[in-house]
């Protein structure tokens, strides 16, 4: 039988996985952006050089690509801790 505290360490390293992922992930994004617009991303909305069409756009690729990376890093962890969780028993 699996450990009590197992579930809470198991959601303590989902949560630092994601939150450091997630920040990774936002950098290298900006970078991407910058290299491929010669701009800054867009991240004051009340800035009038910001068009709508640029603030969607950067909206719409953070929002996919965080997302995926969350449930991929989600599912990894919770595999990996299924996996040592059988090993255990």
């Amino acid at each position: 039988m699996a450990k009590k505290g197992n579930g809470s360490n198991t959601t303590l390293v989902t949560t630092v996985a994601v939150t450091g992922g997630a920040f990774l992930l936002r950098k290298l994004l900006a970078t991407a952006w910058t290299k491929i617009t010669g701009k800054v991303p867009p991240t004051d909305v009340s800035d009038p050089s910001v068009s709508l069409p640029e603030a969607l756009v950067w909206a719409a690729a953070t929002g996919v690509v965080i997302e995926a990376a969350r449930f991929a890093i989600v599912r990894v962890t919770m595999r990996r801790s299924a996996e040592t969780d059988a090993e255990a028993s």
